[in-house]
């Protein structure tokens, strides 16, 4: 498998919506690489991790994922990936604790969502590795953003998944916590066999290790480059 993502004039639709979201994607997304999707409010960049993971069905084209055909084998898919949304805040009242929270990444792909004390090691290693231990046993409601953020990160991380899509993952962090992640951490977990999906509005951001730049805009691919082979398309 060369690929970890092939697209072939996909589109795609939201319920009730006549306009499609992405139009005619091509794409095709290499194992073990870290590929950064940019472009403007509403290019299509959310849609396409969306449609990637089959969450939302495509009307026309063909996707495979890690060897397997979206939307027909969606659910064994999920099991390989890991998705941080946008969308991630949870309100002060949310009473889960930070290490329940993280561990709710691994329960998805346990029978009957039961932990057991190798699944415990991997949440404590998880939010070591994001530096936010000693925040194990805090409601994650009364986290700042920045906080809660690497919280759903080590969730994502936790499951040790072979896809991880990100979308807009330093929104709410720090210089040195960005820092870390796309120079030191995105890195190791390339270098461990996860290929990673990024979005990004920010065009003038680019991770040191970035092998494909993808632009969107109005639901369809405009640029690709190759930063490995310094072409573009």
């Amino acid at each position: 498998m060369s690929y970890a993502v092939e697209m072939r004039e996909v589109s795609a639709y939201y319920f009730g919506e006549k306009k499609p979201a992405i139009i005619d994607v091509t794409l095709t997304i290499p194992i073990n690489s870290l590929t950064l999707i940019v472009g403007p409010n509403g290019a299509g960049k959310t849609t396409l991790l969306e449609t990637i993971l089959g969450l939302l069905e495509p009307r026309r084209g063909n996707i495979r994922v890690l060897g397997h055909d979206i939307p027909r084998e969606a659910a064994k898919i999920r099991k390989l990936c890991s998705y941080l949304p946008q969308d991630f805040m949870k309100p002060p009242g949310e009473p889960f604790s930070v290490k329940d929270v993280v561990a709710m990444g691994i329960a998805s792909n346990r029978e009957f969502g039961k932990l057991g004390n190798e699944d415990w090691k991997l949440v404590e290693e998880a939010l070591t590795m994001l530096g936010i231990a000693e925040l194990a046993d805090r409601p994650i409601g009364r986290l700042s953003g920045g906080q809660q953020q690497k919280v759903m990160l080590a969730r994502a991380l936790v499951r040790k998944p072979k896809l991880l899509l990100l979308d807009e993952p330093f929104s709410a962090l720090d210089e040195d916590s960005r820092r870390f992640i796309s120079t030191s951490l995105l890195p190791k977990l390339i270098d461990s066999g996860c290929t990673v999906i990024m979005v990004s509005h920010d065009a003038s951001f680019t991770p040191p290790r970035c092998d494909l730049t993808i632009r969107m805009e109005e639901g369809r691919i405009v640029g690709v480059v190759s930063h490995d082979l310094r072409s573009s398309t």
